[in-house]
């Protein structure tokens, strides 16, 4: 079941919603519960026993490091923890990515092809539970004892397929008190829309001129087609992610809830070390608290912080897949980001043109997607070539995939994706009355879900990208 379909918007969600607000407040725990639950096994009935386990064994070494004092045997319980849940990440996720991989090295089949399908939302619940017992290991928080707030935290169903991953420590006094008033519900559904349009109306309709052109052969592509297809790609994980996570935090504030934000529009940022601080926000500070400052992030001298960089962007490209493509994409803004320290952050730093410094990051940033998007790297690199090759197509050769409409789509997407949007947000304050904003938001909100209303209602629908990861 996903935010985006007609038995989620006027089935699943209303009738939560109603139980949720009628029931008391020591069973409404139980309620969300049940309720995520029920949401996950929709889609994968099997491995909702996976998750189960998770939930049973994150409990369990949570209450045995509570009562453990520190020294060698909590961190054995730590560890312990650790290897278990990165090993059902690792068996359900990599083991055939493995077996590939070391067959390929040997050049013939030494192992045979595993082929396992990947449980819907693994890396994000699994994330989350390591947030918890390496919380508790460093004292910030209690062992969580009853079992349904922490089965709660892991399964909960706004952020559970695709984020925010939510750290244990920003939500553990939420998970047993929280605030439930008219104004943050009416700003949950406010989000929760906002969210929806930019997933009906601009990711998916991109969606449909990236996958044409991904899906033509490296031998097809031209120049225009190439970048024409690539610049909708980039639009579209950015609304389709960010859509996402706009629905997922109004979905929480519905509830009582609050999660930090996962996305402060990066594609305006003018450096990649501002387009980690912007994008997935929820991801970057995961690797920042749990893996680069225990390995001694930027304290232990340049050489050590390259390392610990190489390591966590390797990590990150290793998170979003079991591909080559997904690690060179990771590598590859690690190396920006050590290319930065090195010297180009200064530069971009005292650079007066901050024009230069936008161009340099979206190219920068596009040519990564383009890995990110590609099947495999054979057709990573020969994308790249059709996008350097000038004499081979102009941009009007794209016109076949880029449609009126679609450039409107991108015009549209790329002045919301923060370009413009706050001289805009500044100019109206200034100049419009607040009651004449509230009353436009409102009529702008039922505008884009009865929009959305009307694309699903044709069957114009595909999923969520994060969700294959």
């Amino acid at each position: 079941m996903v935010f985006s379909s007609s038995i989620f918007l006027w089935l699943f969600l209303p009738v939560v919603l109603v139980l949720y607000y009628l029931a008391q407040e020591r069973w409404r725990n139980v309620l969300l519960l049940a309720a995520s639950l029920f949401f996950y096994a929709w889609g994968e009935p099997v491995y909702i026993l996976l998750m189960v386990v998770s939930i049973l064994i994150n409990y369990m070494f949570g209450c045995i490091m509570e009562r453990t004092e520190g020294g060698t045997k909590k961190k054995f319980w730590l560890i312990t923890a650790v290897v278990l849940n990165l090993g059902m990440l690792g068996v359900f996720k990599y083991a055939g990515f493995a077996v590939d991989s070391i067959n390929s090295i040997a050049g013939t089949e030494v192992l045979p092809h595993v082929e396992i399908a990947l449980p819907i939302g693994i890396s994000f619940y699994t994330f989350q539970a390591l947030s918890y017992v390496i919380d508790v290991y460093r004292r910030e928080v209690k062992g969580q004892k009853n079992i349904i707030s922490l089965a709660l935290y892991i399964s909960f169903f706004p952020q559970l397929i695709a984020g925010p991953i939510v750290k244990y420590h920003d939500i553990n006094e939420q998970l047993g008190s929280r605030q439930c008033t008219a104004e943050k519900f009416y700003k949950g559904v406010q989000r929760f829309i906002w969210g929806l349009g930019k997933k009906m109306i601009f990711a998916n309709t991109l969606a449909g001129a990236a996958d044409m052109i991904f899906g033509l052969t490296t031998a097809e592509l031209g120049f225009g087609t190439a970048w024409a297809g690539i610049i909708c790609y980039s639009l579209q994980i950015y609304y389709d992610f960010s859509g996402y996570s706009d629905m997922a935090i109004g979905l929480g504030k519905m509830f009582g809830f609050e999660f930090k934000e996962n996305f402060n529009y990066p594609y305006v940022s003018k450096s990649i070390r501002e387009f980690w601080r912007r994008w997935h926000i929820s991801l970057s500070t995961w690797f920042k608290e749990y893996l680069y400052i225990p390995l001694g992030g930027s304290r232990k001298g340049n050489g050590r912080t390259y390392i610990n960089l190489f390591i966590v962007f390797f990590c990150t490209g290793l998170w979003h897949g079991a591909s080559w493509n997904f690690v060179i994409w990771g590598m590859f803004h690690g190396v920006l980001l050590v290319i930065e320290r090195l010297f180009l952050g200064r530069l971009l730093d005292k650079n007066p043109v901050k024009i230069v410094n936008h161009i340099y990051v979206i190219l920068m940033v596009i040519v990564g997607w383009v890995f990110f998007r590609a099947e495999d790297l054979s057709y990573a690199l020969g994308y790249l070539q059709a996008m350097v090759s000038f004499g081979k197509e102009t941009f009007l050769g794209a016109g076949v995939f880029v449609t009126p409409y679609i450039l409107t789509c991108i015009a549209g997407a790329v002045l919301m994706s923060g370009v413009l949007r706050g001289r805009i947000e500044r100019f109206v304050r200034a100049h419009i009355n607040q009651k004449v904003i509230d009353v436009s938001e409102v009529i702008l909100c039922v505008f884009i879900l009865g929009t959305a209303a009307v694309m699903l209602g044709s069957g114009a629908y595909n999923p969520f990208i994060y969700f294959r990861f």
